[in-house]
């Protein structure tokens, strides 16, 4: 993988080690948009300036420039990544799908894809192939923390809440510092009555710094239940 599309990715799964202002992202569009009015069949200039406008939500803007990428290179991997995950959040499923698919017709295997796939017949309610999708991947990738949690996040949407339980615990074990996967596991150890387990983990965030306020909806829920 290039390290555009790594970056994208870094970008998108909220991975990104610097926390930058609104003001700030839109200096350093502003700054990629003069550049590239130089030099306008850029695809690296082009996907630049679109990372930022994906940053900042303004996600027609992205497409505008995704189109413009893939016009220039149909073929290009980041491009057509990424302008599905910008259909996707423009609930324009059915052309997120066909990127995701040339993607694959490109690249066969491909993990994003696939997994962006996956994610997307879930959202589109195909939830038939979207568990195929999921499952698949997770016997292709069984040290994938990414993986274990997106599984978990659809049985959890589908009220599966035991298997989704054991599915984040899963991704847990493989990233112990991610603290979606942990807030999602203590969640459903809330729903499933598993309060002590639900405790331990509100307690081993108080210990990272998490301030017992910001977790006082757990607690309440717990006290309730």
């Amino acid at each position: 993988m290039n390290r555009v599309i790594l970056g994208f990715l870094l970008i998108v799964l909220g991975q990104t080690m610097t926390a930058q202002t609104n003001a700030q992202l839109r200096d350093s569009l502003k700054l990629a948009t003069e550049r590239l009015a130089y030099y306008p069949d850029s695809i690296d200039l082009r996907l630049k300036k679109t990372s930022w406008n994906i940053r900042l939500e303004q996600w027609e803007y992205a497409k505008e420039d995704l189109d413009k990428v893939l016009n220039l290179k149909p073929t290009d991997v980041a491009g057509l990544y990424f302008r599905a995950f910008v259909n996707e959040k423009l609930k324009r499923y059915n052309f997120a799908r066909l990127d995701y698919e040339h993607l694959l017709y490109l690249v066969p295997g491909n993990f994003q894809a696939q997994l962006g796939l996956a994610l997307l017949n879930q959202k589109d309610q195909h939830l038939t192939e979207a568990f195929d999708q999921i499952n698949q991947l997770a016997e292709a990738y069984p040290d994938s923390a990414i993986v274990y949690a997106a599984r978990g996040g659809i049985e959890k949407e589908r009220q599966m809440y035991e298997l989704a339980e054991y599915d984040y615990a899963e991704a847990m074990k493989r990233d112990c510092t991610n603290i979606d996967y942990i807030i999602n596991h203590i969640d459903l150890c809330i729903i499933l009555r598993k309060n002590e387990k639900a405790i331990e983990e509100l307690h081993r965030l108080e210990k990272s710094g998490i301030p017992r306020a910001r977790l006082k909806e757990f607690y309440d829920r717990i006290k309730k239940g």
